[in-house]
């Protein structure tokens, strides 16, 4: 019964409701990566860690591969379990979703391999390990590498739109921090050859020598404690060296 005369509520004209779960679980996987990812220098395992997160974080994906290309290098992979690494690994041929993915520049997917026909062979592996539905996401990281990631389910038809945004996403988001990964061993490998100029160097060989026998030190920790002081003092690190080469080879008096 209707009171007042008043129409009843059309409780039907709600606005839809938003996903809040899955927003929720994907920038959680992107805080997790970003964590794992943002102190890494070595690009092989920047890729190990990804996969094992994308793996473990998404829901109903089993398993995460990537596949790298790297100018002047061979073809590389990463997989979260090892039993599945060689559909990632190019080395079993170009034709696969990865591939697809990397020469066309968009996501491939396959939400149900038993009736798929793209790639035969490759397909017949994935099967045969228990692959059933496969996301990949081309990756960008800089102009020397590329690549793609690789969400696999172990049931047909669970792969859903959801899967496919979350997979852009994380594409996206791993490509940042990728090339963040490449620039940072890039700096480290200058660095390197820096230190490596600096030990052979006249007045600062010295006064490496001169801390390593004090402190009983190698050479790269008495380096740095030279750049310690120099940054202490604010004066560069030849004349730090200069100053402490000069003072013990002072003759003491008396």
């Amino acid at each position: 019964m209707v009171h007042g005369g008043r129409d009843p509520v059309n409780l039907d004209t709600r606005e839809p409701t938003i996903d809040t779960l899955g927003v929720l679980e994907t920038a959680a996987l992107l805080r997790e990566l970003t964590a794992g990812l943002i102190a890494v220098d070595d690009f092989d395992d920047a890729l190990g860690r990804l996969v094992r997160i994308a793996r473990d974080a998404v829901p109903e994906v089993a398993w995460c591969g990537f596949t790298a290309l790297r100018a002047g290098q061979p073809a590389g992979a990463a997989a979260s379990d090892p039993a599945l690494a060689e559909l990632d690994d190019l080395r079993h041929g170009p034709d696969s979703p990865p591939m697809t993915a990397i020469r066309r520049r968009e996501m491939t997917i396959a939400p149900d391999l038993d009736g798929e026909q793209r790639w035969p062979a490759w397909t017949d592996r994935a099967r045969g390990l228990g692959v059933r539905g496969v996301i990949s996401a081309p990756v960008d990281v800089d102009e020397q590498a590329i690549g793609a990631i690789n969400l696999y389910a172990d049931a047909a038809g669970i792969l859903s739109t959801r899967h496919q945004l979350t997979a852009m996403l994380l594409a996206e988001h791993a490509g940042l921090l990728l090339a963040a990964v490449r620039d940072r061993a890039k700096q480290a490998e200058r660095a390197g050859e820096v230190d490596g100029a600096l030990l052979g160097e006249g007045v600062v060989s010295q006064a490496i020598g001169v801390i390593m026998t004090q402190r009983g030190c190698p050479a790269p920790e008495a380096l740095e404690v030279l750049r310690s002081a120099a940054s202490s003092l604010d004066i560069p690190l030849r004349e730090v060296a200069e100053r402490l080469v000069t003072t013990v080879s002072r003759p003491r008096e008396g």
